[in-house]
């Protein structure tokens, strides 16, 4: 399998701007900016879209975890804050809060610890990857 998106920037790097368009057209000529990266602009930046494949692929990866051994989860919810400092994603911290009926702490948290460490995106990054997690019933 292969996905690609792709950026297009026009002008210097402080006043120019750009957009991105994935190939599923879910981001369509979106924009970007130096502001939306490093100020307070709206908008999205690199980062928040990495924060974006982080969430989803951890809990896609909890999920399966979670299914192949018989749990069936209510609910995965997981943010995910990216810590980009001098030019380089430093962090990544995943905060999950799960409802999974019927599962011990010590057997959620064994699950989790491999989707941590496992997830395409986790192996991916070569940043500090932390996370805490809340199991809810």
């Amino acid at each position: 399998m292969k996905r690609n998106a792709t950026a297009v920037w026009n002008g210097t790097i402080k006043e120019g701007k750009g957009n991105l368009t994935t190939q599923s057209g879910v981001l369509k000529k979106t924009p970007y900016s130096f502001k939306m990266r490093f100020e307070d602009e709206q908008g999205t930046n690199p980062e928040e879209l990495i924060g974006a494949a982080h969430s989803g692929c951890f809990t896609m990866q909890l999920s399966a975890n979670l299914s192949k051994e018989d749990f069936n989860p209510v609910e995965l919810e997981t943010r995910c804050e990216i810590t980009f400092e001098d030019g380089t994603v430093k962090r990544s911290h995943l905060t999950l809060e799960a409802k999974v009926p019927g599962i011990s702490q010590e057997k959620f948290d064994e699950l989790v610890k491999h989707a941590k460490e496992n997830c395409p995106i986790s192996k991916l990054l070569n940043a500090e990857i932390t996370l805490e997690s809340t199991l809810n019933g």
